[in-house]
C-alpha cells in the first residue's frame, strides 16, 4: 500500500496541469523570478503521508530531474527504492523489489505540471483556479485547485522561498495530506540524456503501453 501512495504522489506532483498565470502576488513573483531563463532543473525532495485520521505514515526522500519540455525522472532512494521517468511519450514506473516495470503513454496533464511547467510558464491556467494564500511558515503560497470534475486531488498547495519553490502540499478526495519538500536545485544543468530514457531491467516484467518497435525491412 504504500508503494501505491508513493506512486500516486509522484504521479499527481506531475500531473497538475497549467500554473498560474492568472495569479499575482507574492507567490507569483517569487515563481516567475525563479522560472526566468529555467530549460532544467535537479533536486532533492522528501515527502511524507497524512492520512484523514490525522496519523502520520513513514516518509520517503529521493532525487528529481526535469527538462524542457517534458521530461522527468523522480527517484526514490529510501526506504525504498523506486524509479518513474517520463521520456517525453511514455511514463515508466519501475519497482525494484517487485521486479515489475509499468508503462503508459503520457499524458498531457503529466506533461505539464507544477514541477515541468516551471521550464514553460507559457502554459495558460484553463485546468485549475489559483488563488494566492498568502504568507506563513517563511513561504509564499499558492492553491490549485482543479476545474476537472472528477480530479484526483481536493486542492494542492505550492509554497515559495527566495530559493524557489520549496514545498508542495496537496490533499487528496479521501482527505489525506501529503507534504513535499523540495532542496538543493540546481539550475539549468547539463543533464545527461540517457536520464530520460529507461531500459527495463533483464528479468523484469514488463506491462502495459509498450513502444512499438519498427519492423521495416533491411536495405540491402
Amino acid at each position: 500500500m504504500k508503494r501505491l501512495v508513493s506512486t500516486v504522489v509522484a504521479v499527481v506532483a506531475f500531473s497538475l496541469a497549467s500554473l498560474v498565470h492568472a495569479a499575482t502576488g507574492p507567490g507569483r513573483a517569487r515563481l516567475d523570478a525563479f522560472a526566468h531563463d529555467l530549460h532544467s532543473l535537479t533536486g532533492h525532495f522528501s515527502q511524507s503521508l497524512t492520512d484523514p485520521n490525522g496519523r502520520s505514515g513513514k516518509g520517503s526522500a529521493g532525487t528529481l530531474a526535469l527538462e524542457a519540455p517534458r521530461q522527468f525522472r523522480w527517484e526514490t532512494t529510501t526506504p525504498y527504492r523506486q524509479t518513474i521517468v517520463a521520456d517525453g511519450s511514455r511514463v515508466w514506473l519501475y519497482d525494484p523489489e517487485l521486479e515489475q516495470v509499468t508503462v503508459r503513454i503520457q499524458s498531457t496533464a503529466e506533461s505539464h505540471s507544477p514541477l515541468t511547467v516551471l521550464t514553460d510558464l507559457k502554459q495558460m491556467d484553463r485546468d485549475f483556479t489559483v488563488t494566492e494564500q498568502g504568507e506563513h511558515d517563511g513561504l509564499a503560497w499558492l492553491r490549485l485547485t482543479s476545474k476537472e470534475k472528477d480530479a484526483q486531488f481536493d486542492y494542492a498547495e505550492l509554497g515559495f522561498n527566495d530559493q524557489g519553490l520549496a514545498r508542495m502540499v496537496f490533499r487528496d478526495q479521501l482527505g489525506s495530506t501529503t507534504d513535499i519538500r523540495f532542496s538543493d536545485w540546481q539550475r539549468n544543468p547539463s543533464i545527461a540524456p540517457d536520464t530520460f530514457n529507461f531500459v527495463p531491467p533483464e528479468g523484469a516484467d514488463v506491462i502495459g503501453d509498450l513502444p512499438v518497435l519498427s519492423t521495416r525491412p533491411l536495405q540491402n
